[in-house]
């Protein structure tokens, strides 16, 4: 893998070497995209047969579960919060 690794690096400074002493020089000329015509068509028929699908309603017995509820009176913890300037604060206590 070095050796292969270094081969490309000396293939690399000869080209190099070449180029800026002038013995090797690359000539191009600007491309261009190639110029594309189009008409109008149709687009492509297509036939399917599909299954049909039909939609009611149907009386069935089933078994569904009930849920009853019952009021009991518990003790619930409670927060009273008492707002500076109403007149039941610590400060208006004193």
């Amino acid at each position: 893998m070095r050796f292969l690794l270094a081969l490309v690096g000396i293939a690399a400074v000869i080209v190099i070497a070449m180029v800026s002493l002038g013995l090797l020089s690359f000539q191009t000329r600007p491309g261009s995209l190639p110029s594309v015509h189009v008409d109008g068509g149709t687009a492509p028929a297509v036939s399917a047969n599909v299954a049909t699908l039909s939609v009611g309603t149907e009386n069935k017995v089933v078994d569904v579960p009930t849920v009853s509820t019952t009021q009991k009176t518990i003790s619930v913890p409670t927060v009273h919060m008492n707002k500076p300037g109403d007149g039941t604060s610590n400060a208006a206590a004193e």
